[in-house]
């Protein structure tokens, strides 16, 4: 007889969406099993070593906002922070860390073995214990890919939740799950499949982990195939195994799936770098923390260096491009179209002449440097030959080569907006196996499917955003209705109302809502509120306030004209008008106010030397620990809270124009399309449009005008057969009853 563990929620895989599934699973009281193939390198950072980037970094805002853990790990191994766009407007202002690669994984896994209700397994998942809906009053039947064969039904979890089925989830009822609706010749047959209900996991060393519900992160793991050059092998990354028996168990379920692709860069040797030839790129003098909750900045900071091909590097890859795996049709999977490999870019680009590095340090007790840009899967002594051609790196040492990887990934058409299986109960997919790419993108699916997870086996509403709430809501959106063919990553261009979703506002956007989830404590809790209300006091000073010539002057604005009877508010509206100055002039009225206080001292702390000055270093230039760095900390957190502040000051007129056309978007998606809408005896409906609308079912009209080929006039034609259907329906069950 099989092991039998029993938990609340199973997540397989441990990495940034699998983190933060368990997390929130857990922080919302459930028992929570995190199965990963190796305890050692959980939260493994497989590509480059930094969390953010341009949209990114909003991504991390947002699951910080909501309680996520991601955002916080960050800040407490980055050793180097950067806000990428602060030259353009607030709107795409965006936070990044360089991180080291090895404190990160050491990191995560403290904060997880410090959560209660998180244990920790080292398995690898071959199969689902998925119980057939129809069979539910003969016993449940198990099916597997081995056969079937009956148990006796068993209370799963540790919570009692008084549900029917026992198993601590609402359960609806799906009848038989097989249509028996007729339809006329001619019509569509709306495609069905069997509602089943996945109760669980089988792992390879014959144990049975039970579970309300599942959420499966398995990342590029599902059938993993590595390429470098002619060589291929099974993987899962560099170094481990593919999960081949859990990606033919999805398949045999019936998900429809396809091949992506990814790539990482070669690893060098830094102490074979002669460093002095390329220019320094250092961090923000003052760091900008992921987390509203981070205080301080622990770790040392460090520059990258940004280096450049020549054309030998060019001939070299044009000589050669056709032993890379992508181009000698090695590799089936799509890659991603934004982050191209080096081949890709020199044949895609061919009259650019030179393309641009950055070479990343991994960590501080490390000499290992990832060279960010230049991902390929060519062979490997054509990569020796590359870096050399590179002037610094002449006699750099290569101690990994670069790959690309292909992997299945399910079409995430087959999602509901909780991020479950629609078809399917108590089955959740959050990360890379759903299309994406990045860890970013994976960690705001992870805490999303967490959260789902725990209130669906709580029998509470699943938590959910439209796309004027997050960026994850964006990401989500453009999933489930689109589905993708590559490999997804966020861009501030994929938001219809970005200056709405800016990273100093995810807080006021999204943690009332983990407030709500319990997934902020009450110390976290407290601070926000303090924080919002020292912006309110701030905001109402400045609208309240009138210009003071003398101050005025001394701000640095004293050519400005036409300001008799303004507030400091309409003078800031004036674009060559910026915030900083005027709290300068109004240091007074900040000191008067107890909430205002902090942006007095802030204003006084401007001559405190900044965190990069603070550092001391050794002999061979390297960083030293013990940096106390609260000042610095202090500085970019009141200069970001000021900052959002005059952001709603000065674009009120375009955030009052975004709310309106939010409004829009929200009447849209007010307009639900019943589950039992049929496609198929629409009239007027091409086949084509039939059969998109029958894969993706979206559940509001708002979804439905998002999927790519729907117009406007089908759209119409759905909304009268919302009602026309509805209506028909009413008349049947008054005909049964009768």
């Amino acid at each position: 007889m099989a092991f039998i563990e029993q938990y609340d929620v199973a997540v397989v895989g441990a990495g940034h969406a699998g983190c933060e599934a368990a997390m929130a699973a857990a922080r919302m009281g459930l028992k929570t099993a995190l199965i990963t193939m190796n305890l050692d390198l959980i939260a493994q950072m497989s590509c480059n070593p930094a969390i953010g980037g341009v949209a990114k970094g909003h991504l991390v805002r947002e699951v910080d906002a909501l309680g996520g853990v991601m955002g916080e790990v960050a800040d407490a191994v980055g050793i180097q922070f950067r806000l990428l766009n602060s030259s353009r407007g607030p709107a795409v202002w965006s936070p990044r860390a360089q991180c080291d690669k090895q404190l990160y994984r050491v990191k995560m896994r403290e904060v997880l073995e410090a959560q209660p209700g998180v244990h920790i397994r080292q398995a690898e998942v071959v199969d689902l214990v998925v119980e057939d809906r129809e069979q539910e009053n003969e016993g449940i039947k198990e099916r597997g890919n081995k056969g079937t064969r009956e148990r006796e039904e068993q209370g799963i979890g540790n919570r009692e939740q008084g549900s029917e089925n026992g198993l601590g989830a609402p359960g609806p009822d799906f009848g038989t799950g097989e249509s028996t609706i007729s339809h006329q010749p001619g019509e569509l047959p709306r495609p069905t499949r069997p509602h089943r209900r996945v109760l669980g996991l089988k792992l390879r060393d014959g144990r049975q982990l039970m579970a309300g519900a599942t959420i499966i992160t398995t990342g590029t793991f599902l059938n993993g195939l590595i390429h470098c050059g002619e060589e291929r092998y099974p993987a899962g990354r560099s170094g481990e195994p593919a999960s081949v028996l859990l990606g033919e168990a999805l398949r045999a379920l019936g998900l429809r799936t396809c091949r992506l692709k990814t790539g990482t860069p070669p690893r060098l040797d830094g102490r074979t770098i002669h460093w002095e030839t390329f220019e320094e790129q250092p961090g923000d003098a003052d760091p900008t923390p992921f987390s509203f909750r981070t205080k301080k900045i622990v770790q040392p900071q460090v520059s990258c260096h940004i280096a450049f091909t020549t054309p030998e590097t060019l001939r070299l890859i044009r000589e050669n491009v056709h032993r890379s795996a992508m181009y000698s049709g090695r590799i089936e999977g799509i890659g991603p179209r934004y982050c191209p490999s080096i081949e890709d870019k020199i044949v895609k680009f061919p009259d650019k002449t030179q393309h641009q590095f950055f070479l990343e340090p991994e960590g501080l007790n490390t000499h290992e440097v990832y060279v960010n840009g230049m991902s390929t899967s060519l062979p490997m002594e054509v990569q020796w030959q590359i870096v050399h051609s590179i002037p610094g790196l002449e006699d750099a040492e290569m101690l990994r080569p670069g790959y690309a990887i292909e992997y299945d990934s399910v079409d995430a058409t087959e999602l509901d907006r909780s991020l479950k299986v629609k078809w399917m109960e108590g089955l959740y997919l959050a990360g890379q196996i759903n299309g994406t790419s990045g860890y970013e993108e994976a960690a705001c699916q992870g805490i999303m499917a967490g959260i789902n997870a725990a209130l669906w086996l709580k029998g509470q509403p699943p938590f959910t955003m439209d796309r004027s709430e997050g960026y994850t809501g964006i990401l989500i959106d453009d999933l489930i209705s689109k589905g993708t063919n590559e490999p997804y990553r966020m861009f501030t261009s994929r938001a219809e109302f970005r200056l709405h979703l800016r990273i100093d506002n995810a807080d006021r956007r999204l943690t009332p809502h983990g407030r709500r989830l319990g997934l902020i404590n009450d110390e976290a809790w407290a601070e926000y509120e303090q924080k919002q209300a020292r912006m309110a006091a701030l905001a109402r000073l400045l609208n309240s306030g009138k210009v003071d010539r003398e101050k005025l002057e001394r701000a640095g604005f004293g050519e400005l004209t036409a300001t008799a009877g303004l507030t400091w508010a309409q003078l800031l509206k004036r674009p060559e008008v910026t915030i900083e100055p005027l709290l300068s002039v109004l240091s007074g009225q900040l000191t008067n106010d107890s909430r205002l206080a902090d942006y007095a001292r802030w204003i006084q702390d401007r001559a405190f030397p900044p965190l990069a000055q603070q550092q001391e270093r050794a002999k061979d230039g390297a960083p030293q620990f013990g940096v106390s760095s609260d000042p610095a900390i202090s500085r970019s957190t009141f200069r970001n809270e000021a900052r959002a502040v005059e952001t709603e000051i000065k674009f009120a007129g375009y955030l009052e124009q975004q709310k309106k056309s939010i409004e829009k978007l929200k009447a849209a998606e007010a307009v639900a399309i019943p589950e039992w809408m049929e496609y198929g005896v629409i009239s007027g409906l091409s086949r084509e449009m039939r059969e998109t609308l029958e894969r993706v079912r979206p559940i509001t009209i708002g979804q439905a005008s998002r999927i790519p080929g729907v117009t406007p006039a089908a759209l119409s034609l759905v909304h009268v057969a919302i009602r026309i259907q509805g209506q028909n329906r009413e008349r049947n069950f008054e005909r049964a009853a009768g």
